[in-house]
């Protein structure tokens, strides 16, 4: 059986299922071992991770610990209640209409963030006039529709993950930043930061930024080394934002005090590196990497909250997952009616309700024709409703293809 502990209840001759750190710098090749010794014990005490889960039927068992169906039952009540909590958000543009200028300030975007890590490589400083009206293009199409530009967020190439991810982080900074009202200025602003907070990463050997197997003790010190490099490069840069450069500076700080560079705690970090500490992982651990494959971005909130009791704001994690929707746009989920569709659109009421384009019937297996469904405008007696989330590898459905196609 499955079992969430604390750390400080794992002991030798227990057997790890999950070290539930998928976000963390370890150096550990598999989540999954028996712990034989006091050295593997303090090893895995020293990663930073307070809770993990361990199978008791192949090792010693804790009898009073949940077990993990019960913890996921726990959060999936906790994020019903917070998407209770939602106001309705006003978009004054279509998907359909935003989509097309979505599309053109994605691409410029992932080529500036290219060029700038290129000009960084050789040593020159950044323009930071480059940024402005990419930044403020973003910007503007969050706040004209935001669900355009996450949407593209779900479409990657592993070959341009670094390129992709700080796109993707800036993106889903900017809308998280919104949906807190914070000035347009300083939205702009923590968009700029996200769109750099890894440019040091170029600096970084890239046998060891792409390494795919476990990184020894020396190279974990090399691949943290890229926040101090991304710091020290954007605070040469006159008149660089200080809300910019604390994202830059602090997304990889944690609450509780175990990250780094600084091991700054919930105190000591700013509104931005705490929104930034919480947008980096999410968007780390949904995308696929060499080593590992993607969450799924309704298992990757249920995380989030998971986390948040240690090593993230909770009440942060709480409006982030407001922002983007429990089930975000390109999870795949199954209704009421035994179709399979992709969300599309979070909801514009409440987010039980978001924009689903159908596209199997579950239960006989076969593909339906396309057909985009709006939870929040159905019919009268016909009314539909999500069940669940359920695995794309399951259903052998490519959300990310989905996505793509034509609005309706």
């Amino acid at each position: 059986m499955i079992k969430k502990i604390a750390i400080e209840q794992l002991q030798v001759g227990m057997y790890v299922h999950d070290l539930n750190c998928g976000w963390m710098d370890h150096g550990f090749l598999r989540s999954q071992f028996a712990v034989k010794s006091q050295e593997t014990l303090q090893q895995i005490r020293r990663t930073g991770t307070r809770e993990l889960y361990i199978d008791s039927e192949k090792g010693a068992d804790v009898v009073a610990a949940p077990t993990e169906a019960e913890v996921i039952a726990g959060l999936e009540d906790d994020l019903s209640q917070i998407a209770q909590d939602e106001q309705p958000d006003a978009r004054p543009v279509s998907l359909a209409e935003e989509r097309v200028q979505a599309k053109r300030i994605h691409t410029e975007a992932v080529n500036l963030v290219a060029g700038l890590m290129e000009d960084v490589r050789l040593g020159r400083q950044i323009d930071l006039e480059r940024t402005q009206p990419v930044v403020s293009a973003m910007v503007g199409s969050i706040f004209r529709n935001p669900n355009a530009l996450m949407g593209l967020a779900r479409i990657r190439r592993m070959d341009r993950y670094t390129f992709e991810h700080s796109v993707n982080v800036s993106v889903l900074m900017v809308s998280f930043a919104r949906s807190l009202e914070l000035d347009r200025t300083l939205i702009h602003e923590i968009g700029m930061g996200a769109l750099l907070h890894d440019i040091g990463k170029i600096l970084v050997p890239s046998e060891i930024l792409n390494k795919p197997g476990k990184l020894t003790d020396e190279e974990f010190v090399v691949m943290r080394s890229h926040v101090v490099h991304s710091r020290d490069t954007l605070a040469r840069i006159p008149g660089f934002p200080a809300a910019a450069l604390a994202v830059a500076a602090e997304h990889h700080e944690r609450a509780d005090g175990s990250g780094y560079p600084d091991k700054k705690d919930l105190k000591g970090i700013t509104l931005a590196g705490k929104m930034a500490s919480i947008v980096d992982v999410y968007d780390a651990i949904t995308s696929d990497r060499v080593y590992h494959k993607g969450m799924e971005p309704h298992q990757a909130l249920r995380k989030l909250l998971e986390w948040g009791a240690h090593h993230f704001d909770p009440q942060l994690v709480q409006q982030f997952i407001r922002c983007v929707g429990i089930y975000p746009v390109g999870t795949l989920v199954l209704l009421e009616s035994g179709r399979l569709g992709v969300v599309m659109e979070t909801g514009r009421e409440e987010l039980f309700h978001p924009v689903i384009r159908v596209v199997m019937d579950a239960k006989h297996r076969r593909y339906l024709p396309i057909e985009d469904l709006d939870l929040a405008r159905q019919r009268k007696g016909r009314e539909d409703r999500i069940l669940n989330a359920e695995s794309p590898q399951r259903w052998r459905i490519e959300p990310e293809e989905i996505l793509q196609m034509p609005l309706r």
